[in-house]
């Protein structure tokens, strides 16, 4: 019989969930009981318009710490702590020469001076890129090193090989060189260098990139151990040398898995800095024609999971700052307090907010890709205020969601969205939770469980170091789950009569959004 083997109480597992603004890790039993939790930020570095990077050395420092404060904090013995899962932001990447040092900054996927080569890519081969790795041509790793190779020769040329951040926080825990460089098979989509079905690189997509066979790293299972844990990154990490490390796997996978998300047609919605739509199925089924979704490997061997994503998590604090100006700041509410206040005041508005639609796009449309494309408000009137322009931006994001839910039953006509669960930030708002129920027309199911990367980096570490035989069913039974939120029938009309209007809406927006860039000179930054 297959199952989750649960082995004593003394064998504990580590998750370390590298996000774009911080750094999150926490202390499990194998069964899922969280002993402790410590966060440190990772900062980004804005460097003008559309330039967006970090340090990688903070991703290791930020790493190391949060672990030794989660052994710090629990009180446990490093001995009793047998893996360590690491888990990241999925479409930036960052290059390492063969001593495993930096060449470039982490090149953020809220960077976006690769538009141009995503455009090349898109004319050359946008079916190819499509249906070969599961990924559109956008920003990710394939259009970012071809702008390195094509703007920054000397440290493309110093690359021996291209890497996402949990696999160079990895690879520096275990002592990795350059030539024992690898990607997990959760990132290949994002690679958009990849044949993701089968699992290996593309010759055609590489010479797309002008990247060689040799600097693309090898490509290995989330739960593969890369390593053990060298005398010096477990003194910076509070353990024991010989700790097992775990190739890992992106923030997105990570999340599904954390969230139990294991069977065909049960759907996640990660409310965080990037807000996720995905879906577990049992098929390849690429989004040629529309270019939205992602068709991306899943933890659980024969997992495939089909996404969109927005930059849609700092909504709200930017809504907050722009309606209450710094009078949270100035008075010392924290940030929670004040999302919390401005959900709470959305609540009463019906549905449709007074006649106002909002456009998510702050930092442009992903997919399709379209980075000149921004938010924007229309049917702003005078009688409008904080509730009805917090409502029209809960309804942005959930909008959005239910073009995704469209294109996925689409490409999976069988597909039954019998329940959404919801993890993240935003998964706090009962208010946000049944707006997005509505406009899916599916029950959202709220999670006990927050740090859900966290958990599924720590789930596929303890795989790595055999105290789990079965991803699936361990997740399963790790996950409880809290309240349910029913769609409203009346709310559910109303955002179906809102959907058409909003496409013709995003055509035109984007239509003047590519005509307002041309008036912004190049390297100018729309002032804080």
């Amino acid at each position: 019989m297959t199952t989750a083997l649960l082995v004593g109480m003394t064998d504990l597992v580590v998750g370390v969930d590298l996000g774009t603004t911080g750094t999150k890790t926490g202390l499990y039993t194998v069964a899922g009981r969280l002993l402790a939790e410590a966060t440190a930020e990772t900062p980004l570095r804005w460097h003008g318009r559309a330039r967006v990077d970090q340090d990688p050395g903070d991703f290791y420092e930020a790493a190391a710490a949060t672990i030794a404060e989660v052994v710090r904090r629990s009180g446990a013995d490093p001995a009793s702590v047998r893996a360590i899962g690491l888990s990241g932001q999925m479409a930036g990447v960052l290059g390492i020469d063969r001593a495993w040092r930096p060449t470039t900054p982490y090149d953020s996927w809220l960077d976006t001076r690769c538009a141009s080569e995503v455009e090349r890519l898109e004319a050359e081969a946008g079916d190819e890129i499509a249906a070969l790795s599961g990924c559109p041509p956008m920003v990710n790793h394939g259009s970012k090193i071809a702008w390195w190779r094509r703007h920054r020769p000397d440290a493309f040329a110093a690359t021996a090989a291209w890497i996402p951040p949990a696999g160079y926080v990895a690879g520096r825990l275990a002592g990795l060189a350059g030539d024992a460089a690898y990607v997990d098979t959760s990132h290949l989509h994002f690679t958009g260098l990849a044949d993701t079905e089968h699992a290996r690189w593309s010759e055609r997509l590489a010479a797309l990139v002008g990247v060689a066979a040799d600097r693309l790293p090898r490509i290995v299972a989330p739960a593969t151990p890369i390593g053990e844990l060298t005398g010096a990154a477990a003194a910076d990490c509070g353990l024991r040398p010989g700790t097992v490390v775990a190739a890992g796997l992106g923030d997105t996978a990570a999340a599904t898995l954390g969230a139990g998300v294991v069977r065909a047609g049960q759907l996640l919605d990660v409310a965080g800095t990037a807000a996720i739509l995905a879906a577990s199925a049992d098929a390849f089924r690429p989004d040629v024609e529309h270019r939205t979704l992602i068709t991306m490997r899943g933890a659980v061997p024969g997992q495939w999971v089909s996404l969109a994503y927005l930059s849609g998590g700092p909504l709200l604090g930017w809504l907050a700052e722009l309606v209450l100006g710094h009078e949270a700041a100035a008075d010392g509410t924290p940030a929670t307090e004040t999302f919390d206040r401005l959900c709470a005041a959305a609540e009463d508005v019906p549905a449709g907010a007074g006649g106002l639609l909002f456009l998510p796009y702050l930092d442009g449309r992903i997919l399709p890709s379209e980075p000149a494309l921004r938010g924007s408000f229309v049917g702003l009137h005078r009688r409008h205020r904080a509730p009805e322009l917090t409502r029209a931006v809960l309804e942005g994001v959930a909008l959005e969601y239910a073009e995704y839910l469209g294109i996925l039953r689409g490409l999976h006509p069988g597909l039954r969205a019998d329940e959404v669960r919801v993890s993240g930030g935003g998964a706090r708002s009962r208010t946000w939770c049944a707006i997005k129920a509505s406009a899916l027309e599916a029950p959202y199911r709220r999670l006990e469980r927050a740090e859900l990367g966290c958990w599924g980096a720590a789930l596929v570490g303890a795989a790595a170091a055999g105290l789990v035989d079965d991803l699936a069913t361990a997740a399963e039974r790790a996950t409880p789950a809290g309240e349910l939120i029913a769609p409203d029938p009346a709310d559910s009309a109303a955002y179906r009569r809102l959907a058409p209007v909003r496409r013709e809406l995003v055509d035109a927006t984007a239509r003047a959004g590519r005509a307002l860039e041309q008036l912004v000179p190049e390297g100018e930054e729309i002032s804080a």
